[in-house]
C-alpha cells in the first residue's frame, strides 16, 4: 500500500506493520523484455504483513474503549425499531445503533442488506508464501504480464520470504494459475512446485453504488472497492473505514440525519478514479501485448502508477488519452 495511508492516521504509526519499504518496481512481459521502474522518493510504497497490521488496528481500537469478540459466526443482522439486532449461531446477540459491515470479498451481508454492488465482480486470484526472496531483493516487487490472462502476477518481498500469486481480473476465464506459477517461481528462483497453494477471490469496484442506509454502512472488501486495474485493496479499506467513523460519529451526535455522505465521500474520493481505472482494466487486459508496450513500456508510466496508488493523482486524468492510445494502436 501506499505510504500517504498513514495521513489518515494521525494518533498512532502504521510502521510497526510495514515488513518492506519498496522503491523499485520490475515489470516484465512473458518472463522477458523488462522494464525497472525506480519510484520517486516522496511516493514509496509499503509491503505489510494483513495478520500484524489487522493486530495493531485491533489494540488500537481497544485501548480506544472498542471490546472486541472472537470466533463470533453471525447468522441474522435486522432492523427492529431503532436498532440493529445482530446475533451469532451460537445463540448470542447484541443491538445497537449502528452496524458497519467489514467481513470481507466473502461477505453475504451487503446483498442481503441492500448495500453496494448487487452483482459483486470477483476477481480470481491464487497466491503462495515462500521463505527465503530467491531472486528478488530487498525493496523491489515484481509484476509479470503475458503469462495470465486478463490479469498478472505479481511478488512482494516479506520480511524473511515473498508473497507471489497470480490475478486474473476481467471476464470469467480462469487463468490457469498452477502453470503460471510453475514459470513464475523458477524465473524468481524457487522450485515450480514450492508452497502451498491458497485460491482467493476480490470484490474489485465494478460501478457507484449506495454503501449506507438507515444506521448501517460497509466498508472495505466487503463494499467492492478493490482497484480494477492494480487490485489494490489495503488503501482503499483504510481509507472507507476512516470515512464511515467520520459519517457515523457526525450522525451519533445528531451533526447529521444520515449517512448518505459516507456514500458521496467514497465516490468523490475513491470512485469517481476507480470508474476511469475500470475502463482502462478493460481495454488494457483484452490487449495486453499492447498495454505492456505503449502503456508499462512509456517512460512516464512508473511515475504516473506510483502517482495514482499514493493518491497524488487519478484514474481520470490519464484514462483517456491511455484508452485513446491502446484502442488506435489497436486499430
Amino acid at each position: 500500500m501506499a505510504a500517504s495511508v498513514q495521513q489518515g492516521f494521525s494518533r498512532f504509526h502504521l510502521k510497526p506493520a510495514v515488513e518492506q519499504v519498496i522503491r523499485q518496481v520490475d515489470f516484465s512481459w512473458c518472463l522477458e523484455d523488462p522494464v525497472v521502474a525506480e519510484l520517486p522518493g516522496d511516493a514509496p510504497f509499503w509491503i505489510v504483513r494483513r495478520e500484524t497490521l489487522d493486530q495493531l488496528l485491533s489494540d488500537q481500537a481497544i485501548q480506544a474503549g472498542a471490546k472486541r469478540l472472537s470466533g463470533v459466526e453471525v447468522n441474522d443482522i435486522r432492523r427492529h425499531g431503532d436498532v440493529w439486532q445482530v446475533t451469532a449461531t451460537d445463540g448470542r446477540h447484541w443491538q445497537g445503533r449502528a452496524v458497519v459491515i467489514a467481513d470481507g470479498s466473502g461477505s453475504p451481508w451487503p446483498q442481503r442488506l441492500g448495500l453496494g454492488a448487487k452483482q459483486p465482480q470477483m476477481a480470481t486470484t491464487m497466491s503462495v508464501r515462500l521463505e527465503g526472496q530467491g531472486k528478488l531483493s530487498d525493496g523491489t516487487t515484481r509484476f509479470e504480464f503475458g503469462l495470465v490472462k486478463q490479469g498478472f502476477a505479481w511478488a512482494f518481498p516479506l520480511a524473511g520470504g515473498v508473497n507471489i500469486g497470480v490475478g486474473s481480473f476481467i471476464g470469467k476465464q480462469d487463468a490457469d494459475p498452477e502453470q503460471v506459477l510453475a514459470q513464475l517461481l523458477p524465473d524468481l528462483g524457487f522450485a515450480a512446485d514450492a508452497g502451498i497453494r491458497q485460491r482467493g477471490q476480490l470484490r474489485v469496484w465494478n460501478g457507484h453504488h449506495r454503501l449506507d442506509g438507515d444506521g448501517i454502512v460497509v466498508v472495505g472488501d466487503a463494499a467492492s472497492l478493490c482497484d480494477p486495474f492494480l487490485a489494490e485493496g489495503l488503501r482503499p479499506a483504510l481509507m472507507s473505514g476512516c470515512e464511515a467513523a467520520r459519517h457515523l460519529n457526525l450522525w451519533l451526535k445528531g451533526d447529521s440525519k444520515d449517512l448518505r455522505g459516507y456514500s458521496r465521500s467514497m465516490r468523490e474520493r475513491w470512485g469517481e478514479s476507480m470508474a476511469w481505472g475500470r475502463r482502462i482494466a478493460q481495454v488494457f487486459y483484452r490487449f495486453p501485448g499492447v498495454g505492456y508496450q505503449l502503456g508499462i513500456k512509456r517512460p512516464t508510466a512508473p511515475r504516473r502508477i506510483a502517482q495514482i496508488l499514493s493518491g497524488e493523482m487519478g484514474y481520470g486524468d490519464i484514462a483517456q488519452r491511455v484508452i485513446k492510445r491502446l484502442l488506435l494502436q489497436r486499430n
